[in-house]
């Protein structure tokens, strides 16, 4: 890859810009998102696209989402990509990816995502999981650790349950900070999250679930009986079959949608 084109790009502390620059580590998460021209490959993000230029390369087409307006002219002035990208400028959490939707095939969507972006981003591009193949993303290791966490652990939480009731989530790999410029403060993974085609526990009301399970999280340390005394009864949870003195993160996934399914049947 050629050095060039990371010259003159000062990396940007309000866009949370940390650029990948380690060969390596590169050509392994490239090899994870296996780029392809059977699906429609989204990039969020590419900054000064140490993942867009070996990707591009071995396709006809990359779509690319990209909020700095200096990288994104950056991008169409590039003697290799400028002919193969389709570039968005704009805000990915606003993005209406159905626009790129297309009959005949799903989307593969990756990115070295900002931390203070990551977690709407994913809920948002849960919305179009039924487009999308599957997900690679670069995040603070401690996302990727609550995207993947069993129930019981310090970091299962609200992101646990709607990841995994969108999506299986498998860790890819760890990537530390001597891999980047500047390099960051804390440790990044590389997780890949692939929607379900069929959900194992169909929710009748996913913004109800969203809201159970934000509402169950506000206080972790409290029983659930306590954060959801406005939407169950103790009859409610005799039915479900759930102890209401468990703590939030004592509850699996399936025992969050059937909870959101028996208040939504209650309405």
């Amino acid at each position: 890859m050629s050095n060039k084109v990371h010259l003159g790009h000062t990396a940007r502390k309000r866009f949370g810009q940390n650029f990948l620059t380690d060969e390596n580590v590169i050509n392994r998460i490239v090899g994870a998102i296996s780029p392809d021209n059977d699906h429609v490959m989204v990039e969020i993000g590419p900054g000064l696209a140490a993942l867009t230029e070996p990707v591009a390369t071995s396709i006809d087409k990359l779509i690319v989402v990209e909020l700095d307006k200096d990288l994104v002219e950056r991008l169409q002035e590039h003697p290799v990509l400028k002919d193969k990208l389709e570039i968005h400028q704009g805000d990915a959490l606003k993005f209406d990816f159905n626009q790129l939707v297309r009959e005949d095939k799903q989307m593969k969507v990756f990115g070295n995502l900002p931390y203070n972006i990551s977690t709407p981003l994913m809920f948002h591009l849960f919305e179009f999981a039924e487009h999308i193949e599957n997900m690679h993303f670069m995040l603070q290791k401690e996302v990727v650790l609550r995207l993947s966490a069993a129930p019981g652990t310090k970091a299962y939480g609200r992101l646990t349950v709607m990841a995994q009731y969108h999506c299986q989530v498998m860790p890819v790999l760890e990537v530390p900070p001597g891999c980047f410029t500047p390099p960051p403060k804390v440790d990044s993974a590389v997780v890949r999250l692939v929607p379900y085609k069929n959900k194992p526990w169909p929710c009748k009301d996913v913004e109800l679930l969203r809201n159970l399970t934000t509402t169950a999280f506000n206080m972790r340390r409290k029983t659930l009986r306590n954060n959801l005394k406005q939407m169950l009864s103790d009859e409610d949870f005799a039915q479900l079959g759930i102890d209401p003195t468990l703590r939030p993160e004592q509850i699996r996934v399936d025992q969050y949608v059937a909870m959101a399914n028996h208040v939504f049947d209650k309405k």
